[in-house]
């Protein structure tokens, strides 16, 4: 039975809201819990947007974080396709976009982030896309499977984790595939070049043209219907549908507008502690939108994937109810392209490491890759290689310098070279 004394507002509608509202449940939390999503559906989780739905190989219904059923048994008042407007600090209030007005007591930032548009002429027409929602992926679906019985043609610009994840999911369905990025190698700032050639050569492998050191400049149509791209250095590429993965910005417009501190960029986002406080006592923020002082990377950073929205929406809702709470969770996501499944932890952006050490067989593709700085390890990616997670990150909290020759010998245990830890916050 809910008890009024206290209401917490969750404003978010995807898998960080969702966790925080089961979390509130699941600690004891008898107040009214009311989750604000401004989109249709329930809940979801968005890597199968990416992957498993958009492949086929998964069904709509496995997106969702819970059945619909779940949220009425755990009395949590869903508002959907109802956006929050305006949030009154001084009052403690929300807006709705019909006029609506909900006080909390506590409040939940996990508004996300929304796909960076293509700032060029020709978006307009039929046939460009973006991939966040569950109605892109729906669509895009769609078209993918269509254009691939037609041999058509996707253009990608971006050669992100998003871009490389659709290229894959494209060329499945038998599409012709194009990706221009401007960098030298897929994923340059994020892997280095080493990592980055390894990518172009799997998607190459599987039949994927890459147009590097370029900027897609217009989309040009015939009859409303996309025809063609043209980028900045002259060339024109073919194309029946343009997908735009050029990255993300965190949903602040909320945040700014109610007065709360935001990160500076490159960063972004609204700025928490460790426990996922705002500049607000009151308002807290979780997933993509916040960026946090990270006590064990000593930076502050804004993490854009599952496994942060997965914790980091319950370790909000913990500190919400008071505990005390330290979020200092090892960063960590994974993909999945062709036959290619890896996973990702630490933290290693352009700049920070002086070594990608290889410990494997690129050629196989059954590796892992560390990231050393002066011999520590600041970040792992293995590479269809399985059950290792847990010992990379205990290397990369440690902190320690690492013996390079046991490290890069698959035949010495990881195990040994990481020692155990208590847990993360």
């Amino acid at each position: 039975m809910v008890d009024a004394h206290q209401t917490f507002v969750i404003i978010g509608g995807g898998l960080a809201g969702a966790k925080a509202a089961e979390t509130l449940r699941d600690e004891g939390f008898t107040g009214r819990v009311i989750l604000i999503g401004d989109e249709r559906d329930h809940p979801y989780e968005r890597p199968p947007l990416s992957k498993g739905y958009l492949t086929g190989d998964a069904e709509r219904d496995s997106v969702f974080v819970h059945a619909p059923s779940w949220y009425a048994g755990a009395e949590v008042e869903l508002h959907l396709g109802q956006p929050a407007v305006r949030i009154d600090p001084e009052t403690r209030a929300v807006t709705l976009g019909d006029g609506a007005r909900v006080h909390y007591d506590r409040l939940l930032l996990a508004t996300g982030a929304e796909p960076r548009r293509l700032e060029v002429p020709g978006t307009d027409l039929a046939g460009v896309h973006h991939l966040r929602r569950l109605a892109h992926a729906e669509r895009l679906r769609g078209v993918l499977a269509a254009r691939g019985r037609e041999n058509g043609h996707l253009v990608i610009a971006g050669a992100g984790w998003i871009g490389l994840e659709v290229a894959a999911a494209a060329r499945g369905y038998g599409m012709e595939v194009t990706v221009i990025e401007p960098e030298p190698t897929p994923l340059h700032t994020v892997l280095g070049p080493q990592m980055g050639s390894f990518f172009t050569d799997l998607h190459r492998d599987h039949g994927v043209r890459f147009h590097f050191g370029a900027r897609l400049t217009r989309i040009v149509g015939q009859d409303g219907m996309v025809q063609a791209v043209e980028t900045d250095d002259g060339e024109e590429h073919p194309a029946h549908e343009v997908l735009a993965a050029i990255g993300a910005a965190p949903r602040v417009g909320l945040a700014r507008a109610a007065g709360l501190d935001l990160a500076e960029r490159p960063v972004g986002g609204v700025a928490v502690d460790a426990s996922l406080r705002t500049s607000d006592p009151h308002i807290y923020a979780a997933g993509d939108v916040a960026a946090e002082q990270h006590p064990l990377l000593g930076s502050r950073l804004r993490v854009e994937h599952w496994a942060n929205a997965l914790n980091s929406g319950p370790a909000a809702a913990r500190a919400m109810l008071g505990q005390e709470v330290t979020y200092d969770r090892v960063p960590y996501f994974f993909s999945d392209q062709y036959d290619l499944g890896m996973e990702y932890s630490g933290w290693a952006p352009s700049g920070a490491f002086d070594e990608v050490l290889v410990r494997g067989d690129l050629g196989k593709r059954e590796f892992i890759a560390f990231w050393l700085r002066e011999g520590r390890v600041l970040a792992g990616m293995n590479a269809n290689v399985w059950d290792v997670t847990g010992p990379i990150q205990r290397l990369i909290r440690s902190g320690r310098p690492v013996d390079r020759q046991a490290l890069a010998d698959p035949g010495t245990p990881l195990e040994s070279l990481a020692p155990e830890e208590t847990g993360e916050g």
